[in-house]
């Protein structure tokens, strides 16, 4: 049997091919700020709570896991509030996967995806992996989009759904819940309004979960992976209608939540007080960051997350280099002129500003 040495050789699908695997890069740096994870540590009670109700997990592991995650969906409803019920509960092994299923199901083949680029790089990534077309819609120069606008692109598009970032990575823009009514009006296909980040954006900023009810084709994501310090359990959820629940169950994989993640994640969602102590403190490194970044000169654009995304820079790749031989890995975003940096701690902060103060501000 002759070896097969590259993926030329194999009947890979068409529109696959030429195509490389998503990921940043991972190395071992002492400050890695690219990636946009929660780089506190979890607290060491939640730590021991959460291996409590594993050890029990793991006394019945030998069983399938509830299919339904029932406890896990009534622990995300009590979390998000909004009169919310476990039936309009969803969940995956990270929101990239609560993304493919609604893919899975209201897009595919000879269907398209619409979201206003910039965005998340992964949602045309798993728009292609579904077999659905990618159609990127536009922003202002400052990201935002108005109403008006984005209504007017979405009913131009007329795609099967629509994929809403907010606040939007990279730019941590967020969008007003007056531009996802817009854009619901004006589509025929489901909206999913994407709140990975929504922990990290001012108290008083009214979540899109407000907008449930009446609205079948919208569903709200979230995830444990940033607020919740949690990137690594690889949880992720969203609320909808019930019905839109149901359609997700078509396409999902059998036992698709593992015993010992359902566990693990419900023990967080008990602990949320003290896993969300660390916000404050993150948003606190963001705004220092922006700061020092205008302050040396750079155009820091403003973010609701927890990362800065800025501008004014002459050469991206030899910024990222110089900061990289000296110990801190940033992101590259391919967006002409900036970069993304996340908020770490005060330390990790630290070393990220003395670091680029020591390159030198920009021309």
């Amino acid at each position: 049997m002759g070896r097969v040495t590259s993926l030329d050789e194999l009947p890979l699908r068409d529109d696959l091919r030429g195509l490389t695997p998503y990921g940043a890069p991972q190395v071992p740096l002492p400050v890695a700020l690219n990636v946009n994870e929660n780089t506190h540590a979890v607290p060491e009670a939640v730590v021991a709570d959460i291996l409590d109700d594993v050890a029990i997990a793991l006394s019945d592991v030998n069983r399938y896991p509830d299919r339904e995650f029932t406890e896990l969906r009534e622990a995300f409803a009590t979390y998000l509030g909004h009169n919310l019920r476990a039936e309009q509960i969803w969940a995956g092994n990270g929101s990239n996967e609560v993304l493919q299923h609604i893919l899975q199901a209201f897009a595919g083949p000879g269907r398209s995806v619409f979201g206003f680029a910039p965005t998340y790089s992964m949602y045309p990534l798993i728009a292609q992996g579904t077999g659905a077309a990618w159609i990127a819609g536009t922003r202002e120069d400052d990201y935002t989009i108005t109403p008006e606008d984005a209504a007017a692109q979405v009913a131009a598009a007329d795609p099967d759904v629509v994929l809403l970032c907010t606040p939007n990575n990279p730019t941590g823009t967020p969008l007003g819940l007056d531009v996802i009514e817009a854009v619901y009006d004006a589509a025929r296909g489901v909206v999913v309004v994407d709140e990975a980040y929504q922990e990290f954006a001012p108290r008083e900023a009214a979540s899109a979960l407000s907008l449930l009810p009446g609205r079948a084709r919208l569903a709200v994501s979230r995830t444990m992976s940033k607020a919740f310090a949690f990137a690594g359990g690889r949880v992720g959820y969203l609320a909808a209608d019930p019905t839109f629940i149901d359609a997700l169950r078509l396409v999902r994989l059998p036992y698709h939540l593992s015993a010992l993640t359902q566990a693990a994640a419900t023990a967080a969602l008990r602990n949320s007080s003290t896993m969300l102590a660390m916000v404050d403190e993150i948003v606190e490194q963001r705004d220092r960051i922006s700061a020092t970044l205008q302050a040396l000169g750079y155009a820091p654009h403003p973010s609701w997350s927890n990362f800065v995304l800025f501008g004014g820079v002459d050469d991206p790749q030899e910024l990222w280099r110089a900061l990289y031989d000296r110990g801190v890995l940033i992101r590259d975003v391919g967006i002409p002129g900036h970069l993304r940096v996340t908020a770490g701690t005060e330390a990790e902060t630290t070393a990220f500003l003395e670091a680029l103060a020591s390159i030198g501000s920009p021309a």
